[in-house]
């Protein structure tokens, strides 16, 4: 990590979320107590940045200056969030395609599956706050720049965006192993939501019950998946192939 990629110690991190400086996530010292501790909770909750808690030893790795106990991770774009996205894209008269990733932790897989996303013609990426890749430099250069182009929108709650977006006429569909409907069975026409999850674990249970849809994509090696992102770039082509041919 590079030292330009973090804000470190407790006044300028705090700072930083005060100007809404764009941060990925915030990591606290292990044992931090007091109105510190306090005040960068509420921060960190206001501006729907994720806290997590970690030993001294990794703060330590992540700068060599006086972190105070605190260090900021930025992001290299703002996130953004699908309840004002979504309305702009119904306003330009566009059929919305969205892609959301449930516990996509690798940045390389993250940037790998933006890359895919622009390229068809996807309007945006939706990510959880917590156990997932984000908007890192590293995750920007595996996107060959992609990343600073489609915007990603990051989310507390999983099931209550899918919700949203069922309500909002967006039919989503969850990529599943286990589900007995083949993609070429599954209509990807109109406002559509693509899920895909973890390679090791798939989707969340959660976010499986609330989609209209699950399905899988065929095989007949031995191997038990695709990797991700390239399960991604399948879903995203025949999502644009069928669109562009009406």
């Amino acid at each position: 990590m590079k030292q330009s990629d973090v804000i470190y110690g407790r006044h300028p991190v705090l700072e930083a979320l005060a100007a809404g400086q764009p941060v990925d996530k915030v990591f606290l010292q292990q044992g931090t107590r007091g109105e510190f501790e306090k005040e960068l909770r509420q921060a960190c909750k206001l501006h729907a940045v994720p806290m997590t808690i970690v030993p001294q030893s990794k703060l330590q790795r992540m700068v060599r200056g006086n972190h105070q106990g605190v260090v900021a991770q930025l992001a290299a774009a703002a996130y953004q969030r699908v309840e004002d996205l979504l309305p702009m894209i119904y306003e330009r008269g566009e059929t919305p395609l969205l892609l959301l990733l449930d516990g996509v932790t690798d940045v390389r897989n993250l940037g790998a599956i933006a890359r895919s996303a622009e390229v068809c013609g996807a309007h945006t990426i939706i990510i959880p706050q917590k156990n997932s890749a984000g908007l890192t430099a590293d995750a920007v250069k595996s996107s060959a720049g992609a990343l600073s182009r489609l915007p990603v929108c990051r989310e507390k709650s999983l099931v209550n965006t899918v919700e949203f977006l069922r309500m909002s006429g967006v039919k989503v569909i969850a990529s599943d192993l286990s589900a007995e409907v083949y993609l070429k069975d599954v209509s990807l026409t109109g406002p559509l939501c693509i899920v895909m999850g973890a390679e090791d674990e798939g989707i969340s249970e959660g976010v499986n019950r609330a989609a209209d849809q699950t399905f899988r994509i065929p095989q007949v090696g031995t191997l038990n998946s695709f990797n991700v992102s390239v399960a991604a770039g399948i879903l995203l082509f025949e999502a644009m192939r069928v669109r562009m041919n009406g």
